[in-house]
């Protein structure tokens, strides 16, 4: 981590990934980078993770974590995105990854054009700013490769979805498997495709089930 003395205004920049999946949880990160770093990142080419190759985003994600003042990573559950609604939940998510951050940031820099409920800093929205600020582009690096190494994980535990592939959104073959096998305890049921799938047991085989 670099040091927190060089950051002066200790803004962080907050995005989210997972927010249209199907499946698994939706992810957040929030990063402080002090002026230096986040410098010596752009030159690295961090920007958008959208923008990036699934091994460019592995190798920046170490170099973020390398040179961030800090960063952490906050989640929201599939029983959450199913109880609070997809937008609460991802809310949700980027406020325990901000809350995580030592030192506490005097300003959040969020993605999008919704404000995070309750937090105890400024904020500020910007539409698109993963493509305008080199923090928030490094928080959607960070999430999108945490949350894709969880899906690869949890497609060994819910075969025939072809989630190492998909990593959760509806592809067409995930949208065969859920019409053949059904939602597993995974799956988003406020979701439309998961609803479906689960209004027709008699199509459902077997599922391994989670141990968490």
């Amino acid at each position: 981590m670099a040091d927190p003395a060089q950051d002066t205004c200790r803004a962080a920049g907050v995005d989210e990934v997972g927010r249209g999946a199907l499946f698994g949880p939706v992810v957040a990160a929030a990063v402080i980078l002090s002026d230096a770093s986040a410098c010596e990142l752009i030159s690295l080419g961090v920007r958008d993770s959208k923008q990036l190759s699934p091994t460019r985003r592995q190798v920046l994600a170490v170099a973020i974590q390398q040179l961030a003042v800090d960063c952490k990573i906050g989640l929201a559950s599939v029983q959450e995105i199913d109880r609070l609604n997809i937008l609460q939940a991802s809310l949700l998510a980027m406020k325990r990854a901000i809350l995580q951050l030592d030192p506490a940031p005097s300003l959040c820099l969020i993605d999008g054009n919704q404000r995070v409920p309750d937090l105890p800093m400024s904020q500020q929205t910007i539409v698109k700013g993963d493509q305008q600020n080199c923090a928030i582009a490094a928080a959607s690096i960070l999430a999108k490769v945490w949350r894709d190494t969880l899906i690869t994980r949890l497609a060994s535990r819910y075969p025939g979805y072809d989630l190492a592939a998909n990593k959760g959104y509806g592809s067409l073959k995930h949208r065969q498997a859920l019409a053949t096998l059904g939602p597993s305890p995974q799956h988003r049921l406020s979701f439309r495709p998961c609803q479906i799938a689960a209004l027709h047991p008699e199509q459902l085989s077997p599922l391994p089930r989670s141990s968490s």
